[in-house]
């Protein structure tokens, strides 16, 4: 049979248009006909074309055993002319004068729509990777949500004549059962989500599951994927595998949380040990710096003495000498009284009487400062209790910049060397310092 058919076979004028209210893909039939003959397919040249928003309307024609197309989309209406349709425009030869009747099968695929599919996946078992003994069986349902993007991927994937949207959503809802159980048992495994706590990660496995069916959905079946929602996942908890599962894990958690006990234990006991060896080290360099300090003082005091005996030596040589000068013979004769020799020892006697009477005063000063300078302030030691935690020892300083910081309290535990047991600060009268008076009350306000 040729390209174009005579006109007794049908190609009457007609609009061809789709008058369903919920259709994925409609074929338009206008003998009313449920099978595709070439009768049916007969189109008039010149008859309206009416596509609505959201629509698209495909034109298939057949040539030389291939298959061309020509998609028009909404909305649109208008008579079909070969401006319209490019493909058409090499069909219709000048031969037939544009009347005669044309061989194209036409579809409605709805753009604009969504279709939702309810899916429900029964008990299929699924193993923790910790315990793969006990095989726990879990059920899970919801729905998708899909529509229509790639209208050309979902043709070639698809046979539009007869297309019946039950039975595609039945392909697609096996599909989807196959899938959401495919990911459900590997999850645990995957993104070690132990299998008692599957039902608290819903949301979390909701989305593992929706990336997963979004490539699938659309290699598949060209459609796209709108919405995943897993509604529920359910745990047979009456199930045998399940109760052993239980109880495996507990006696796992009971025996990581003694074991996670017992290395705090000796966490502390290691830090009480540690804390009690810097404590003995700290005394046993503050009694050796002590001893130094008074071993030093004590060779200070020693030398200064010394020297001061050194000088008065000196002093009482120079004072016999004075004495003598009194008998010297300043003309060279012999003995008797020399009056020029008692002037000159007289001045020679003040000048080191003034010299003495300085150097008496330097080193009074000096050994008087020496013994009024008061001894270093001893060093304080104490350990603090924090958050029921031996800390320290600390010395002064850093005993104030606690109580400054709040770490120390008057209601704070203390213990130093030589206590016997543990007391509040605000008891400890060397500690008492350390907190000053209570500040006075705020003034009366101004009448």
């Amino acid at each position: 049979m040729g390209l174009f058919s005579s006109k007794k076979e049908g190609g009457l004028m007609d609009v061809i248009r789709c008058d369903e209210q919920e259709y994925l893909v409609w074929k338009w039939r206008p003998s009313g006909e449920a099978n595709s003959t070439t009768k049916e397919n007969s189109i008039r040249y010149g008859s309206s074309l009416r596509v609505k928003d959201g629509e698209l309307a495909v034109f298939v024609y057949k040539q030389n055993s291939e298959v061309m197309q020509d998609f028009i989309f909404g909305p649109h209406d208008q008579t079909i002319k070969t401006a319209n349709f490019p493909i058409l425009t090499n069909i219709v030869g000048l031969a037939f004068g544009g009347s005669s009747p044309f061989q194209a099968e036409i579809y409605f695929i709805n753009l604009s729509g969504n279709m939702q599919i309810r899916f429900g996946v029964p008990y299929f078992d699924v193993s923790d990777p910790r315990f793969l003994d006990f095989a726990v069986p879990i059920a899970a349902r919801g729905t998708i949500t899909f529509n229509i993007t790639d209208y050309k991927g979902f043709i070639k994937l698809n046979r539009l004549i007869n297309f019946q949207l039950e039975d595609f959503s039945k392909q697609i809802k096996d599909a989807v059962t196959k899938y959401v159980k495919g990911v459900i048992t590997n999850i645990p495994i995957d993104k070690g989500i132990p299998v008692l706590q599957m039902e608290r990660k819903l949301l979390e496995i909701n989305d593992i599951v929706s990336s997963y069916l979004k490539s699938r959905l659309e290699n598949d079946f060209g459609v796209n994927l709108k919405g995943f929602d897993l509604s529920a996942i359910e745990v047979d908890k009456e199930s045998e595998g399940y109760l052993e599962l239980r109880k495996v894990t507990a006696e796992q958690t009971t025996k990581t949380t003694i074991a996670q006990t017992d290395v705090n234990i000796k966490n502390l006991e290691d830090l009480q040990a540690i804390n009690a060896n810097n404590l003995e080290e700290t005394l046993r360099v503050q009694r050796e710096e002590a001893q130094r300090a008074q071993k030093l003082r004590t060779e200070t005091n020693f030398i200064g003495a010394h020297a001061l005996n050194q000088q008065t030596e000196v002093l009482k040589t120079g004072a016999a000498s004075l004495g003598n000068m009194g008998n010297i013979d300043s003309s060279g004769g012999g003995g008797g009284f020399n009056p020029a020799g008692i002037m000159t020892g007289m001045m020679m006697g003040g000048a080191m009487g003034n010299q003495m009477a300085g150097m008496m005063n330097q080193m009074g000063q000096n050994m008087n400062q020496q013994m009024n300078t008061p001894p270093p302030p001893p060093q304080i030691q104490y350990n603090v209790s924090i958050n029921g935690q031996t800390a320290g020892p600390f010395n002064w300083q850093q005993l104030q910049q606690m109580v400054q910081t709040g770490q120390l309290s008057q209601n704070t535990h203390v213990w130093k060397q030589g206590m016997a047991s543990w007391e509040l600060a605000g008891n400890v009268q060397e500690l008492s310092s350390l907190f000053g008076a209570v500040p006075p009350p705020p003034p009366p306000p101004v009448g």
